[in-house]
């Protein structure tokens, strides 16, 4: 387990810093109408939370690697991990609002592209995978 955790400590400080460069990249064409002011706390809270959410979804990738865990198990609690992180993240910089059918709609949303893009990883893989299998049995 300490080797696990050191691997997502280590993914989430390489790939880290990628959030908060999104986020700058996002306030540059924001800030092109020139209608929506951030604060300095804005901008800082912003920054970190962005951060930490790409900080957690690089680190999160280790689930996936721990052989002892089920299928289902390592891909509930990836998806559980990056989901608590987002929607906390999302309503503390007000991104969304705290309202209950806002939540249940970023709920489903989140739930519809983690599913797509879990099942083009599956079908990604097999297929990667068909093909080794058949050059190796040439």
């Amino acid at each position: 387990m300490k080797k696990h955790l050191k691997n997502f400590l280590l993914r989430g400080l390489m790939f880290g810093g990628f959030g908060p460069i999104i986020f700058g990249i996002v306030c540059l064409c924001i800030s092109f109408d020139e209608i929506t002011p951030f604060t300095g706390k804005d901008i800082i809270l912003a920054i970190v939370s962005t951060y930490l959410i790409a900080f957690v979804h690089a680190g999160a990738s280790v689930f996936n690697q721990i052989e002892e865990w089920s299928v289902a198990k390592s891909t509930g609690l990836h998806f559980l991990t990056l989901y608590l992180v987002y929607v906390i993240f999302y309503l503390t910089n007000r991104w969304i609002p705290f309202n209950l059918i806002v939540i249940g709609i970023f709920t489903g949303a989140f739930a519809f592209c983690y599913f797509v893009v879990w099942l083009i990883v599956v079908i990604i893989v097999k297929k990667t995978t068909k093909q080794m299998n058949t050059k190796l049995s040439q």
